[in-house]
């Protein structure tokens, strides 16, 4: 973060000192910000933000004994700048019932007040979203890779990647860093459009739309429209090489492809289809690692991935886009996506277990397309000769659809060589999976039954909290994570 004086805090902000005169706000730096009490010491300002199990606005006074200020809704025990919650209404949607006096929404409006001024005090900096329906945060995580060589880059943590997330990583941004990226997620329209509002983005990638929170937008062409508001919020583009808008769009999805025809950016399209842009060619499969050759107006060069599965192949040409327009060559290119590893937790984590036993843990999120990418990893990383499980729980907020869609991945398991699929929890996964009840039950059933040799995949959304499944089958003694 660029150092500020805890007066400038306020007036960009809109909110007035409490338990500080003007002469001791200007004399105070703020050179970081936390939303945990414990990670703040000089220099740090504190976010007052209310949670499920407590309110921030409590701990300020904990936070002032480690030297930092805080940035509250209401007074507090401790020097603060206290923001009005006018304006808070997006802020307020996110944080829902935990919030109901608008504290945190007032704080989280402050944030991004904040967030929005310190990028435009930044003008080298390359901001570049990514959204999409699956795929966002190894897209980010490549993106970081890729970018690393060619400047100081700055991207949150796993997914953090909401009204909170965006606002808090753009502020890690310095006077050194080159390359922000950030990831932005939707659970309605016009989501997307108030981060892009937050941090303003030069680049934009939109990586697929498929049915994920199907339930909350009602249809694919709605969400396709909350998708879209990422390459509407970007600048006009210009000649390649110049500091215009550029809109990184998916070639192989129709609906992706469609929204060059929603933006001003220069448009540069990525995939397998011969119209892209930046393609891969040559693709080959090999124990769940894709190979291929990425081709470029700039050149080619041979890229072998050491993240598992055929779908990384679309978020690495996406990554290779992005990086192209920022000066990157095809080697080097070719080369930090070579050499990617995993960088967040719980997608497609492969351990092998001391006597054969491979887990997958990728029980992070899923919906209907990311089930198919992984099923698909899983055929793969077994092959012919080990025995696949398929380890699922549900699907969440995929509509009116979803016991079909739950069934639908039971058949698509069997029809690509799946042995044994067991369905946690309340989905109905159909007739030829088996049904158990709970985590316990789970790991019960795996213990007793799988063989030294055999594949398992852990898959489910978030809220299913089925990682425990694939913590339980690990021990720490004779692990080989790859």
């Amino acid at each position: 973060m660029i150092e500020m004086t805890l007066a400038e805090v306020a007036t960009v902000t809109g909110g007035r000192l409490h338990r500080l005169t003007e002469a001791e706000a200007a004399a105070t730096a703020v050179t970081a910000v936390e939303f945990d009490s414990r990670s703040v010491g000089p220099g740090g300002l504190f976010l007052a933000l209310p949670g499920e199990r407590a309110d921030g606005h409590d701990f300020a006074a904990a936070a002032a004994t480690r030297g930092a200020t805080v940035l509250a809704g209401r007074e507090v025990d401790a020097p603060a700048v206290v923001v009005p919650p006018a304006g808070a209404r997006d802020a307020q949607t996110y944080l829902g019932a935990v919030d109901p006096d608008g504290h945190g929404a007032a704080v989280l409006t402050g944030l991004g007040r904040l967030a929005r001024h310190v990028l435009g005090a930044l003008p080298g900096l390359a901001v570049v979203g990514v959204t999409g329906s699956a795929g966002k945060t190894s897209t980010k995580d490549l993106l970081a890779a890729v970018l690393a060589p060619l400047g100081r880059t700055v991207a949150p943590p796993e997914s953090f990647n909401n009204e909170l997330g965006t606002p808090w990583t753009a502020l890690r941004a310095d006077a050194a860093t080159r390359h922000l990226v950030l990831e932005f997620s939707a659970r309605g329209i016009g989501h997307i459009a108030a981060l892009c509002a937050v941090a303003p983005p030069r680049i934009g990638v939109v990586l697929n739309v498929g049915s994920a929170h199907l339930g909350e937008f009602g249809s694919r062409a709605g969400i396709a429209a909350a998708k879209g508001e990422l390459v509407e919020a970007l600048p006009p583009g210009g000649l390649p090489g110049d500091r215009g808008g550029v809109a990184v769009l998916n070639a192989d999805d129709d609906a992706v492809a469609a929204m060059r025809d929603r933006t001003s950016a220069r448009v540069v399209l990525f995939g397998r289809s011969a119209d892209a842009d930046v393609r891969a060619e040559q693709v080959v499969l090999e124990a769940g690692r894709a190979s291929f050759r990425l081709v470029t107006p700039a050149g080619s060069a041979q890229v072998r991935l050491q993240l598992v599965g055929e779908h990384q192949v679309g978020n690495a040409l996406a990554a290779a886009a992005v990086a192209l327009e920022l000066g990157g060559t095809p080697e080097q290119i070719a080369a930090a996506l070579s050499a990617a590893t995993p960088a967040s937790r719980w997608r497609m984590e492969v351990t092998d277990r001391a006597d054969g036993v491979t887990v997958v843990n990728d029980a992070y999120n899923a919906n209907p397309e990311a089930m198919a990418a992984a099923i698909s990893a899983l055929s793969s990383l077994a092959g012919a000769d080990r025995r696949a499980w398929a380890v699922l729980g549900p699907m969440a907020e995929i509509g009116d659809g979803a016991a079909q869609e739950h069934a639908s991945t039971t058949r698509r398991a069997r029809d690509t060589g799946v042995r044994r699929v067991v369905a946690v929890g309340a989905p109905d996964y159909g007739p030829d999976a088996e049904h158990v009840d709970d985590v316990d039950a789970a790991l019960a059933l795996l213990r007793a039954e799988i063989e030294p040799g055999d594949v398992v995949l852990v898959k489910a959304s978030r809220s299913a909290g089925l990682e425990r499944v694939a913590a339980g089958l690990l021990t720490t003694d004779g692990l080989v994570h790859r």
